[in-house]
């Protein structure tokens, strides 16, 4: 099982490149930068990743980026970030970035962008890895700062394909963006949300709703409202799950209780990514791997999971297909006793 899931072929549709900083690069970068961190050490860094909850960890996260300053800090942490997703078989990553974080120092927009721009182009051509950009507003903030990023974003518009919004979520309702995300639209972006993660159900609608995003970040909520959850699997709107931060921020007591397992069985479009990776402890394939253990999910289970998340990507479709070509053989590869009443085929015959 273990070579199974490390080998097979995947999208992340839920990474913020920001929280792939590992502590030996947040270190390295700071020393670089003549930036004074409060550690001594990088084990003094991974020591301060435990988290009460959202808030806590948001004020480690929002002190971590301090360090990043310049192109190539950006461009170090997405590099570092796309090789560690192609060695675990990532073949397609949609990853958030938070410019607000950045601009409010008063590092450039163009700074910011064009450093991760330079990464994504070198993995494509270095790692094979696909790599699209989503541009996360601060909920926390105010509405003209999200509506300032947003315009500041618009000579880049080539290479950003939606927006997103994140951050604290309780007492910040997603329906305060509305008119940011409908001039989003009218952009021609695509539109996603984080929602029912800390927050409730409501918020879930409210994105839906008065934001119309496509994808739904989190959403583990839904499962409070049954009436929401015939909603998602009747539009087959993907829910971007990150287990190991659910639990490392105490969303749940344990992974043998995480609604996972029963999100896919009510026929969920349910995927599997790893938010930020280098303060939950993992990346995709760690997440997979902790969840297959813990709710014992099979070969099919896992399989779902991966092929729900190239269905979910904002690729074209023939792109789509190209992935979910190379997800079945090597399905067929691992599981030849497979027949036609248990395993759709992603192609035709």
């Amino acid at each position: 099982m273990n070579e199974f899931i490390c080998g097979m072929p995947k999208a992340e549709l839920h990474v913020h490149i920001e929280g792939t900083l590992e502590p030996q690069l947040m270190v390295a970068i700071a020393e670089r930068n003549k930036i004074k961190l409060p550690y001594k050490s990088v084990e003094d860094v991974r020591r301060a990743y435990t988290f009460e909850d959202l808030s806590s960890f948001l004020e480690i996260y929002y002190s971590g980026i301090q360090v990043l300053l310049t192109e190539q800090d950006f461009y170090e942490i997405t590099w570092n970030y796309l090789k560690k997703a192609s060695s675990q078989h990532i073949r397609h990553t949609e990853m958030f970035f938070d410019p607000q974080a950045h601009i409010t120092r008063g590092i450039s927009f163009e700074s910011v962008f064009i450093g991760i721009l330079g990464a994504m182009m070198d993995g494509e051509k270095k790692l094979g890895i696909s790599a699209r950009l989503i541009m996360c507003f601060q909920r926390c903030m105010s509405v003209a700062s999200a509506m300032e990023a947003l315009l500041l974003s618009l000579p880049y518009r080539e290479w950003i394909i939606g927006v997103g919004l994140d951050s604290y979520e309780v007492g910040y309702p997603p329906k305060k963006f509305a008119s940011v995300f409908a001039r989003a639209r009218q952009e021609g972006f695509l539109t996603v949300a984080h929602a029912g993660e800390e927050g409730p159900s409501e918020y879930i609608w409210q994105a839906l709703h008065y934001l119309k995003a496509l994808r739904i970040d989190h959403g583990t909520a839904c499962i409070q409202d049954m009436q929401l959850v015939a909603l998602l699997k009747a539009e087959s709107i993907p829910l971007t799950v990150c287990p190991l931060s659910n639990i490392k921020l105490h969303i749940f007591d344990s992974l043998k209780m995480h609604p996972l397992k029963k999100m896919l069985d009510m026929g969920l479009h349910v995927t599997i990514n790893s938010d930020d990776p280098a303060y939950f402890g993992g990346y995709i394939n760690e997440n997979l791997l902790a969840v297959q253990e813990a709710l014992r999910l099979d070969h099919n289970d896992i399989y779902r999971l991966a092929r729900n998340s190239f269905q979910a990507t904002f690729q074209t479709a023939k792109e789509k297909m190209t992935l979910l070509k190379e997800l079945d053989c090597f399905m067929l590869k691992h599981q030849p006793h497979l027949t036609e009443e248990s395993f759709n085929y992603a192609f035709e015959r």
